[in-house]
């Protein structure tokens, strides 16, 4: 399976966003992927608060732009699309889930995952975070069947967390996405590491998009969106700005580094 990590500039502009997304999953798809993945926040970069206006429900009743936008690119492309982050309704009005959305070929929502650590920090560059404060977080992990392939998902500061991702493989998941908008402090020191340690430990697929470059508020983000395999080597990376990278998901290839080196039987805890 060819499978693509866009990377987007997102901004406080939903329709522009959209726009944008767009754009990249019809050339992704017409670069042969199957899988197109995109950021977290990539239909709305901005004041946090502001989610609340904007958050929408995940069911056929009432499908805002955001979810129609996911479900008509699906469809018109014929391929499965993973919306990386966007706030959907939760029981508090004023604290939406940041949600990743997986559509399949025919425009239907197959899975979601609702984000479960939340990024509350203050680093050393001055800025200050607080996630929680605008976003409710979620209680369980996620994996969906992907053309015969179990994924899991993931959300950018779950990252940190590999209690999260030996669950997702416990389930059987052979890929896992991270779609991202890690900050550029954090991104130039613990992106590749982080993310090379995941797929090393549990010996999957990962698939990272990733928010590049300057947006509202003063936040900037690393980029680097990526692919890297079950060995830890990273196999297809975007370049500055927007864009996508692509690379075919050998199963085969994860099956000998599986058997070459069984880590996964010899777990004991």
């Amino acid at each position: 399976m060819l499978a693509a990590v866009v990377q987007l500039n997102s901004q406080d502009d939903v329709a522009h966003n959209l726009g944008r997304v767009r754009a990249w999953v019809a050339r992704a798809a017409q670069a042969g992927a199957r899988l197109v993945t995109l950021p977290e926040n990539f239909a709305f970069f901005g004041d946090e608060t502001r989610k609340r206006e904007l958050a929408e429900r995940l069911d056929d009743a009432s499908p805002g732009p955001i979810v129609s936008a996911l479900r008509d690119e699906a469809a018109a492309r014929g391929v499965w699309v993973l919306g990386g982050g966007m706030p959907e309704r939760s029981s508090d009005p004023a604290r939406p889930y940041n949600t990743s959305v997986l559509v399949d070929p025919t425009g239907r929502v197959a899975a979601a995952y609702r984000k479960v650590h939340m990024f509350d920090v203050s680093l050393s560059d001055g800025t200050e975070l607080r996630e929680s404060a605008a976003t409710a977080a979620g209680d369980q992990a996620v994996t969906a069947e992907v053309a015969g392939v179990r994924v899991g998902l993931s959300i950018c500061y779950d990252l940190r967390f590999p209690e999260l991702y030996r669950r997702l493989v416990d389930e059987g998941a052979r890929v896992v996405t991270v779609p991202s908008a890690f900050t550029l402090t954090t991104g130039k020191d613990h992106w590749h590491a982080l993310l090379r340690a995941r797929a090393i430990e549990n010996q999957v697929w990962v698939l990272a998009p990733a928010q590049h470059g300057k947006h509202p508020r003063g936040r900037q983000t690393y980029g680097k969106s990526l692919v890297v395999d079950p060995w830890g080597e990273v196999v297809a990376q975007c370049i500055e700005g927007e864009g996508f990278a692509v690379a075919p998901l050998d199963l085969d290839y994860q099956d000998r580094v599986r058997a070459s080196l069984p880590a996964l039987q010899h777990r004991r805890l």
